[in-house]
């Protein structure tokens, strides 16, 4: 989820306004905070902390999407495959992990429960067996 789309909900289960959250934010009128709900501009340090208190959510949770916004080590290419994989239910992100780990060459655990299952056809074999 951007940050934008992460303001835009914080603001409105907390009941809080553009102008409520420009008082609460140093520095900030009401025409920056709209620029940031609208994703137009980005919240500096000390005004994302004073967003979180404004919202009571820890800071991180708020830096945590914007460092992942920002991070030069992604392509944009990468940043719209995870914007879309987290778009996915479970069992669609598990199949997505599938192809893009055989298109790869390389494997990928099994989930726990698949790994079980030649356990318990190895011991209904024992007890046939006896």
């Amino acid at each position: 989820m951007s940050l934008d789309t992460t303001l835009r909900l914080l603001a409105k289960a907390s009941g809080l306004s553009v102008t409520d959250l420009a008082t609460a934010i140093p520095r900030a009128g009401a025409n920056t905070v709209s620029a940031w709900l609208r994703g137009e501009k980005l919240p500096g340090r000390d005004q994302l902390d004073a967003l979180a208190r404004a919202f009571g959510v820890p800071a991180g949770a708020l830096l945590a999407e914007l460092a992942s916004t920002l991070d030069p080590a992604r392509t944009q290419g990468e940043h719209d495959l995870l914007a879309a994989y987290r778009a996915l239910d479970t069992r669609q992100q598990g199949a997505l992990l599938e192809v893009a780990a055989s298109m790869a060459g390389t494997r990928r655990a099994a989930p726990a429960r698949a790994r079980k299952a030649p356990a318990k056809k190895a011991s209904a074999r024992k007890k046939a067996a006896r």
